[in-house]
């Protein structure tokens, strides 16, 4: 599958916004925590992307029914579905000046009905892009972090109506971002969340 940029425009692959807040200090403190540690931008790359994968537990597994949204939110409060722990690890990539795009799957509903929208990042290195999974491993899921080849945490099934959005948001997509933000707790997010961008 061919990625492709909603905006030519790297720079906006850097940018902050309410949700990828990466000027506020929590996240430029937990980048830094993590740069110091790496000798490179890859290694930071996989650090913040194993920092947010395992240390902040997907609400779903958790059991957790807060919402978080905010990047720094994610962090502080250590809990986020797919969307909001792929907007904290974009936060931390674009922190250290790594160019990070939203990307979305749309996959087979939790429940086993109907579909979701599920939120991954993709990142630019070597001229190009690489779809990560920081969603959270559990059984039956393994993804990591790779530049070759993808290790995600889902491959959709066309057959049951599965598929990869293509297109690289420099910002979280509306549709999900309004869903998340309106959402009282997460069992109410799980109604209203998207399933078709």
């Amino acid at each position: 599958m061919e990625l492709i940029q909603n905006t030519p425009d790297l720079s906006a692959y850097l940018a902050a916004d309410e949700a990828i807040d990466h000027h506020h200090p929590v996240v430029r403190e937990t980048a830094a925590r993590l740069a110091a540690e790496a000798d490179d931008s890859y290694a930071y790359a996989r650090a913040a992307y194993e920092f947010v994968r395992d240390t902040i537990p997907h609400s779903a597994d958790a059991g957790d029914p807060r919402v978080t949204w905010r990047a720094s939110d994610v962090i502080e409060q250590r809990t986020g579905i797919c969307h909001a722990k792929a907007h904290a690890l974009t936060a931390l990539l674009r922190a250290e000046d790594i160019p990070t795009a939203l990307c979305y799957q749309r996959l087979t509903h939790d429940a086993g009905t109907g579909h979701v929208l599920h939120g991954l990042v993709a990142v630019r290195f070597h001229g190009g892009w690489h779809r990560q999974d920081p969603r959270g491993n559990k059984p039956g899921v393994d993804a990591r972090f790779s530049l070759d080849g993808e290790r995600l945490a889902w491959i959709p099934d066309p057959a049951a109506g599965e598929l990869d959005h293509p297109v690289l948001y420099a910002a979280p997509h509306p549709v999900v971002l309004d869903a998340m933000k309106a959402a009282p707790d997460r069992p109410h997010l799980w109604k209203t969340l998207p399933d078709a961008l």
